[in-house]
């Protein structure tokens, strides 16, 4: 009964009943019917789909599961199956305790695991035990890692393998490999940056393209492009954050609530009057800004920045804005009223004062060029 339930909470319940009988649907409904009580431990035990997911969230939204972390108990399931991966029983007792005592407790600390606290403890993980079975089929073991063999470990694979540098120093601490040992890290600064013209460009590609762009996409580039915001965090954002009135539209983002002129609040205003996938009783009573498709989520933040990439790249756009906010206030009011941290707005601040220090030697280097010219 909690899916009629949830039926009649629809404005269009026609749209839940065509969901309803699709095959896939039927038979996963008919295997739950069966089943003597409804609990998440249940759903882990049913076949892995889409659609289990699905029901799941719609009975979590409407009471009738409580809520639970998912990605936590995601990595859980995702970490016990990784261990099967690792070719050694002494590494696998490596990896085991780099996962329960690194990342697990990590997790455990947190209020909610976010997304990308997941995919940077899957990947890590991942690196680690490439790393290990490298070491194996060479007849070495972590306690007996060299210098030499990092060296010609990272030369020979792909750059993720500089990820290794977490589980490297997390091993290091727990006395399983030698200390004193390096990984050539990836270089602060050289990530590419949409210089000012291009934002300028993009901003009035986004403000300017009528309704060939949805609110929501022109709404979260706004904040990318203007504001340098990552995906993850615009995703997370409810209209607890937001406020619009007839006069004024804010939105927090740190401490401080940040007015949006015209024509920044249009998006804005157009978004909170049509918030989107308000027809189907997968978010009743939701609060997210950037509504998924999923129930009583917030818009994954790889989809939001898929569908963002036809117009700019998100990370070279964000870099870009923070390299030229940088040039125009202190970085305590940037990371005070961005929300970022002070270490993370103080290294974009150094970078923009190394790209001036470059421009300025360069200005001078000619200068001085054209004065020999004319002696």
């Amino acid at each position: 009964m909690p899916l009629a339930a949830a039926l009649k909470s629809m404005k269009r319940a026609n749209s839940g009943i065509t969901w309803i009988q699709q095959k896939h649907v039927t038979a996963f409904l008919r295997d739950l019917a069966v089943v003597p009580t409804i609990t998440h431990e249940v759903f882990d035990e049913l076949p892995d789909s889409r659609t289990r997911e699905y029901v799941r969230g719609l009975l979590t939204e409407h009471g009738v599961l409580p809520r639970r972390d998912e990605l936590r108990t995601r990595y859980e399931s995702w970490s016990a199956q990784a261990l099967d991966r690792v070719n050694k029983a002494e590494d696998r007792d490596i990896i085991r305790r780099y996962i329960r005592w690194h990342h697990q407790r990590r997790m455990n600390q947190m209020d909610e695991v976010s997304r990308g606290t997941f995919l940077r403890a899957k990947q890590q993980v991942t690196v680690a035990i490439e790393l290990l079975n490298w070491l194996a089929d060479r007849g070495t073991s972590l306690a007996g890692l060299t210098q030499a063999h990092l060296d010609l470990w990272q030369a020979d694979g792909p750059t993720t393998r500089r990820i290794a540098e977490h589980f490297l120093k997390w091993a290091i601490k727990a006395k399983a490999a030698p200390a004193g040992l390096t990984i050539l890290s990836h270089r602060r600064g050289t990530s590419a940056k949409l210089d000012k013209t291009g934002q300028d460009e993009a901003l009035s590609r986004v403000l300017n393209a009528n309704e060939q762009i949805e609110a929501r996409d022109q709404a979260a580039a706004i904040l990318i492009l203007v504001f340098g915001q990552q995906a993850e965090r615009i995703a997370r954002l409810t209209w607890g954050d937001v406020t619009v009135t007839e006069e004024l539209v804010t939105i927090q983002l740190g401490t401080i609530q940040i007015a949006l002129p015209d024509p920044l609040d249009a998006p804005w205003r157009e978004l909170a009057a049509n918030p989107g996938h308000n027809l189907t009783a997968s978010h009743p009573n939701t609060d997210w800004v950037f509504r998924g498709t999923s129930p009583g989520r917030h818009i994954h933040p790889g989809h939001l920045t898929t569908r963002l990439s036809k117009l700019f790249s998100t990370r070279a756009a964000r870099l870009g804005t923070l390299h030229e906010l940088t040039k125009l206030a202190p970085v305590a009011i940037i990371a005070e009223t961005l929300g970022y941290s002070p270490t993370t707005i103080e290294r974009h601040a150094t970078d923009s004062a190394a790209a001036y220090a470059q421009y300025v030697a360069a200005a001078k280097k000619s200068l001085g060029s054209l004065e020999n010219a004319y002696r």
